[in-house]
């Protein structure tokens, strides 16, 4: 699977975000930017983005996933 692939998973799960992936073999860097995100706590973030990675997880396709999820109001303090 490549990036190109996960971010085409997410962007139809979270449409109108930004998403950045990369990847070392199996393991996959996501960073995904949006106001979906508005009032939701960190592990609720994560799990929009395993409800959508889980059965590529599940089969070992992809084995390790770290993520960075901002809405837009906190990734512009981030610059």
């Amino acid at each position: 699977m490549t990036p190109e692939n996960i971010k085409d998973l997410l962007l139809k799960t979270l449409p109108e975000c930004e998403i950045q992936v990369n990847n070392e073999g199996n393991h996959f860097n996501i960073l995904v930017v949006s106001d979906m995100f508005n009032g939701k706590r960190a592990v609720q973030r994560q799990q929009m983005i395993y409800a959508t990675l889980n059965d590529q997880i599940s089969s070992g396709i992809i084995h390790a996933v770290t993520m960075k999820l901002f809405t837009l109001e906190e990734w512009q303090c981030r610059s």
